[in-house]
């Protein structure tokens, strides 16, 4: 049985998140607000079915998707990209892989205790995120 990554989760740390923007070609401004940012994430599960949300006072990205489907996904609001998405299973970790003009890009997120783990990738670069659990 998959991991249950349904509720809402608040940031509580974020290394190399800048590197990563920079992989994505973000602009400086853009790369400096990003960077003071505590984001939100809120997950609604329904089997393999997912409804994410990732909240800032700055932008907000919604992402639907059912794992093993893959997806066209416009990445509006972050690297205004269209990549072709496929999220899998890899026991209780949720890989996604992006296929489009930059390479290595994707994310794996996975639940320890009551810790959201994310990592970000592109290119040479790699992000981690870890969320807590909010109550």
């Amino acid at each position: 049985m998959p991991a249950d990554y349904n509720g809402t989760w608040e940031m509580i740390e974020n290394n190399n998140f800048d590197g990563y923007m920079k992989a994505l070609d973000i602009d400086f401004a853009t790369r400096k607000i990003a960077l003071h940012l505590k984001q939100t994430k809120e997950f609604k599960q329904e089997g393999d079915k997912f409804i994410t949300k990732t909240l800032s006072t700055f932008r907000n990205y919604n992402l639907d998707f059912t794992v093993g489907e893959e997806f066209e996904e416009c990445t509006k609001g972050l690297d205004n990209r269209t990549v072709k998405t496929l999220v899998q299973w890899d026991g209780d970790k949720l890989v996604c892989v992006q296929t489009g003009e930059k390479a290595n890009r994707g994310w794996k997120h996975w639940i320890e205790g009551d810790k959201l783990h994310l990592e970000l990738t592109c290119c040479d670069q790699v992000c981690h995120q870890i969320f807590q659990k909010k109550n």
